[in-house]
């Protein structure tokens, strides 16, 4: 990949008042919050955020409470910068076994291509939504930041949250979810453009359609609310930097473009499609999880189609995948892989995440590219 062309900063004074939420509310330099990209990412990629003076996240929602409890403990033993902790906001589904059968017959021939057994179906604690358990928990570290996915808890879980002062932050797809999560509760928001990798954030209207890219929705969010509203999607450059904050952000929140660093965790076929030619096609997708998300196109989008409904409810189309997956990436296959990525990954590079953290954030001192 070649690497963007350095950016030259004016020269000046610095300003007095930090001119992003991250300065204003936590002290931070840089106007950067990295994305929670469970499956992704662990504490090293949160630290090295941190340490280059973004705001780090750690992805909770597949952790177990032990895990989660040495994810936390990791961060907190490397650093004392504010932290951000992941979680979803879904109501898990009732079983289905006409829904399940499907799915298992829509994947039949896959196993037999493959030569791999169905496994016994297990959703485990797989993707658990926020509750008391882990809001006891998160009270032993205080991060300084909570941030929900798919809406917010119940405002119960809220109060928890708040007792030791921390900020609630959670993403928006439309304007009247952004309102919803302003009347709810939330601090700050993020305003989520349809082009972001991974799992829509939508949680009062699950058409598709009523979903627009970062660049529409910003505005129209922050006209709306009155909270900060942090740009997120397709995010990848200094000049996305830049036009983010002409159209409204406070901060930005960056996933894709931290895939190839060294500090994510990123399996080495996902890494491959990152790094190949197809990278720009990616795509909305059912398939995966059970809830739409946008990855690198596979051959189980091409063959089924990617938004088909044939997939049970999220999180329950992940377990009968397991076999299929593990079998073609022992071959360097992703057929079955979720390849998350934004519609920014051709932009994606292979370096150090403070690298990546300063670079985006030089943008921020910008003239917009749009003139503004």
């Amino acid at each position: 990949m070649t690497a963007l062309p350095p950016i030259n900063l004016p020269s000046g004074a610095a300003p007095t008042q930090p001119t992003h939420w991250l300065g204003r509310q936590f002290g931070l330099p840089l106007p950067i919050l990295q994305a929670p990209m469970a499956g992704a990412q662990d504490h090293v990629l949160a630290l090295a955020v941190a340490r280059a003076g973004g705001l780090g996240a750690i992805p909770a929602a597949m952790l177990s409470p032990a895990a989660l409890r040495t994810e936390l403990a990791a961060f907190r033993a490397g650093s004392t910068a504010p932290l951000n902790v992941n979680f979803f906001c879904h109501t898990p589904p009732a079983p289905d076994t006409a829904a399940q059968a499907r799915w298992m017959g829509a994947l039949q021939p896959h196993f037999q291509a493959w030569a791999v057994e169905p496994a016994a179906i297990d959703n485990g604690p797989g993707r658990l939504p926020f509750a008391d358990d882990a809001a006891d928990l998160l009270a032993e570290f205080k991060p300084e930041v909570v941030s929900f996915h798919f809406g917010l808890p119940a405002p119960r879980l809220l109060d928890k949250v708040r007792t030791w002062g921390a900020k609630v932050i959670a993403s928006a797809t439309t304007v009247d979810e952004a309102r919803w999560l302003q009347d709810h509760g939330a601090d700050a928001i993020i305003a989520q453009g349809l082009e972001a990798g991974g799992h829509r954030g939508h949680f009062l209207d699950h058409d598709l359609t009523r979903q627009a890219g970062l660049f529409a929705l910003l505005p129209l969010v922050a006209r709306t609310v009155s909270v900060p509203v942090i740009a997120a999607g397709g995010v990848s450059t200094p000049q996305a930097v830049a036009a983010a904050r002409a159209l409204g952000a406070h901060a930005v929140q960056v996933g894709t473009a931290y895939l190839l660093s060294p500090e994510a965790t990123t399996r080495e076929v996902h890494r491959q499609a990152l790094q190949g030619p197809h990278s720009h096609q990616t795509a909305l997708t059912r398939l995966l999880t059970g809830r739409p998300a946008r990855g690198i196109w596979n051959q189980l989008m091409h063959d089924l189609g990617p938004l088909a409904d044939v997939a049970p409810a999220f999180p329950l189309a992940t377990a009968a995948l397991a076999p299929l997956r593990a079998a073609a990436e022992q071959q360097g296959q992703s057929d079955f892989s979720p390849l998350w990525a934004g519609q920014s990954a051709p932009h994606c590079q292979a370096l150090p995440a403070a690298d990546i953290t300063r670079q985006l954030a030089s943008g921020w001192a910008l003239t917009c590219p749009c003139g503004s």
